[in-house]
């Protein structure tokens, strides 16, 4: 079997980004970007006032010239020194204005304005009269274009994911449409006679827990679901359902094992598929695998049991769909594991934890055909061979993922 570090990197590098394509904001989330994020415009666009006020030029009092809001078409005529315009928040600043004096730091005389005098924010000037005037400090209030970020810089590497302050932050640098990787198709074929998908189980049946899980898993790897087929254990409705076309990944769930109704094997023979991983050195999960169809296309074998069946998806689909839609492999956190835990003396043990601090804190009930510890985990603990305590490293567990797939209309059963 193929230790669970390898296994993991051969499915995260196998296949590749799927190419790149230019889409509107609203279609970009979820996606990773294809290319650098850039700046197209400064970021301020122009000098911008951050505050309501006065935008003042050289040390007061000052003369009221006029008055400018946010949006004004033309820009402003610039200022001389002793005057002032009346200036609204993220209104354009005139030339020769060297600060913005909020309102509640002013007061205003008719058509004269002077600030009062507050250490740290304005300046009093002697002059050789003997006379002293008040100006505030160089650039106060005054956000100048392109401080944030001018025009050019990168801002995010390519395979970053595009969320939603991606995608405002794209906006604000003057984006409509972003380059991004398209987003993998996987088709879900769920094996088994006694699945039951609604209600309480007959004797012999059990109530499929896969199925219900694998969308959200799909889609927080950066995958969409496209279709979901129901077979029962007959090797010739296996082997139709991995002939689908319309998926670049299909995920047989169940089957995997060698057992009288496990036809998975069996079925990507008589289809000529190369499988390069045909089981990985992990408990629970060790029957999954990885195989590649004749015409390019993957497939994923996951374990029957559910909490088998999730440690196998976090193991080969997950990497394999964040490679295939482009996304940046982020770095695995890690914690010290505090608690009972015992490791295997030959395979990779996943446990489920929970964060407390610095701690990784086992949660139990993670039994291979239970997903109760696993709901209440927020990572599993990756435990290796031979682990004698300290630091392991944590796999984060999916939580919220992108909505958009809707089951009814997409499930199709193949009896």
């Amino acid at each position: 079997m193929t230790g669970w570090h390898q296994a993991r990197q051969y499915a995260r590098e196998t296949g590749g980004p799927l190419p790149a394509t230019e889409v509107a904001l609203d279609r970009a989330i979820g996606s990773a970007l294809a290319k650098p994020l850039v700046a197209l415009s400064p970021l301020p666009a122009y000098d911008a006032a951050a505050m309501d006020g006065y935008a003042v030029a050289g040390p007061g009092p000052w003369r009221i010239v006029g008055r400018i809001l946010a949006g004004d078409p033309d820009p402003p005529a610039p200022l001389s020194p002793g005057t002032t315009v009346e200036i609204g928040t993220g209104a354009m600043v005139p030339a020769g204005a060297g600060a913005v004096l909020p309102y509640e730091q002013s007061t205003r005389t008719d058509r004269t304005v002077s600030g009062d005098l507050v250490p740290g924010r304005h300046i009093r000037r002697r002059g050789e009269d003997g006379t002293v005037s008040v100006g505030l400090v160089p650039g106060r209030h005054i956000r100048r274009r392109g401080e944030d970020c001018p025009a050019g810089q990168e801002v995010l590497p390519a395979g970053t994911v595009v969320t939603p302050v991606v995608l405002g932050l794209g906006a604000s640098l003057g984006h409509d449409t972003l380059a991004v990787h398209r987003r993998p198709r996987a088709g879900i074929v769920v094996t088994g006679a006694e699945l039951r998908r609604s209600g309480i189980p007959m004797a012999g049946q059990v109530r499929d827990a896969i199925g219900p899980m694998l969308p959200g898993l799909i889609r927080a790897a950066g995958g969409d679901p496209a279709w979901e087929a129901r077979v029962t254990d007959d090797p010739g409705t296996l082997v139709d359902a991995l002939q689908r076309p319309d998926a670049d990944v299909t995920v047989v769930c169940g089957a995997t094992s060698a057992g009288a109704a496990d036809h998975l094997r069996g079925a990507l023979g008589t289809l000529g598929a190369r499988i390069p991983i045909r089981g990985v050195a992990c408990r629970p999960g060790h029957p999954q695998l990885l195989a590649v169809l004749p015409d390019g296309r993957f497939v994923v074998g996951l374990p029957g049991n559910p909490y088998a069946a999730l440690v196998a998806a976090l193991t080969l689909l997950s990497p394999l769909l964040g490679g295939l839609a482009g996304r940046a492999e982020p770095p695995a956190p890690t914690a010290t594991l505090s608690g009972p835990v015992t490791p295997h003396h030959r395979d990779t043990r996943l446990v489920a934890v929970t964060r407390v601090g610095s701690l990784a804190v086992p949660v139990g009930h993670d039994r291979p055909g239970s997903l109760w510890g696993a709901a209440a985990a927020d990572a599993l603990a990756v435990v290796p061979p031979g682990w004698a305590g300290g630091d392991v490293e944590l796999l984060p567990l999916p939580t919220a993922s992108l909505p958009g797939y809707r089951a009814s209309e997409s499930q199709v059963a193949v009896r």
